[in-house]
């Protein structure tokens, strides 16, 4: 793990909503409002301000289906069907297998909504692997871009933005009456957040379920393997300690998820692309804000921190 080395960061970066003890930038991101929080998991605004011509090449990598908005910069990203420009505003990130190369430009603002397990199939149809790896514009799947960002203001706050994106939402859910995710599925992400080194076997015996049926559920709702859901789970939990965006008191618990060394080093590597080391000491804005946003919400799953506490990995929290 490298224990106290300071991850790599890029200097000319401003963020706009604070930073970690080590220096990286942070997000403002809370849960959903209560009538929301069957489909959507969490909500985040990251904002950073940069020179217009300084371009920043990172990587995402997401185990959420996530509507991603925006507002400022000029950004573009390799995603499974090809290169894709950010000629909209709104689009749909399925969840990712492994990271996607991603570009931004000049200073940035994006606000994102991230779906709870299963919530991407009721309101499309679709299963998540059908998604996996891929960016899609709203339309595609049924939400107007227009309705989106109908009330998004350049000039609002960050929870002004985000009280805003709950309105459309509970418009298109609450008053479209969307079909519920099922339980089970939320019951795997919890574990995944809770314990990733949990025996899949051992859910769905405990799920009443056969594996094959745990299968497919996870296609549908995780796009895919039950084990790969783990797997990637370990692993984002693995960067978000080495970027510096966790609890420093679960260190040695993360890496004792591996078998050893080797083990922890060829999987990070297989869904990152960099080794740890590598990972560690290269600047990675873009994901660092990703795996931030994803370790707060962990947080508040574990019921480890409640709105608007101070993140553990926060400068002056």
């Amino acid at each position: 793990m490298h224990k106290g080395r300071t991850p790599g960061i890029d200097p000319v970066l401003e963020p706009r909503s604070g930073v970690s003890r080590d220096g990286q930038p942070l997000s403002y991101s809370r849960a959903p409002a209560e009538d929301l929080a069957p489909w959507i998991a969490w909500l985040y605004v990251s904002s950073v301000k940069m020179p217009e011509d300084h371009e920043v090449n990172c990587h995402l990598l997401s185990d959420m289906a996530t509507i991603r908005i925006q507002l400022e910069g000029d950004w573009s990203a390799e995603h499974v069907d090809g290169p894709i420009q950010g000629d909209a505003k709104a689009f749909y990130f399925g969840p990712q297998t492994q990271a996607m190369p991603v570009r931004v430009r000049g200073s940035f603002t994006s606000i994102g909504l991230a779906l709870m397990p299963g919530a991407g199939y009721t309101i499309t149809r679709r299963k998540a692997s059908d998604f996996a790896n891929r960016i899609v514009k709203v339309e595609e799947v049924g939400l107007p871009e227009n309705v989106v960002l109908s009330a998004l203001g350049p000039s609002n706050s960050p929870e002004g933005w985000l009280e805003a994106l709950e309105t459309s939402a509970r418009a298109f859910l609450c008053g479209a009456q969307a079909p519920r995710p099922p339980e089970i599925s939320a019951r795997f992400e919890r574990l995944t957040l809770t314990d990733p080194t949990t025996s899949v076997s051992a859910f769905a015996e405990e799920e009443g379920i056969s594996m094959r049926q745990l299968e497919r559920i996870c296609e549908r709702d995780f796009g895919m393997t039950p084990k790969k859901v783990m797997r990637r789970a370990r692993a984002l939990d693995m960067a978000a300690h080495l970027r510096g965006v966790a609890d420093r008191s679960e260190e040695d618990e993360a890496t004792l998820r591996y078998y050893d060394q080797s083990h922890m080093v060829r999987e990070f590597t297989e869904l990152f692309g960099l080794t740890p080391r590598q990972f560690r000491e290269t600047p990675q804005p873009l994901m660092t804000l990703a795996l931030e946003s994803r370790q707060s919400r962990r947080l508040a799953v574990l019921d480890r921190i409640g709105a608007g506490d101070a993140r553990p990995w926060r400068k002056g929290g």
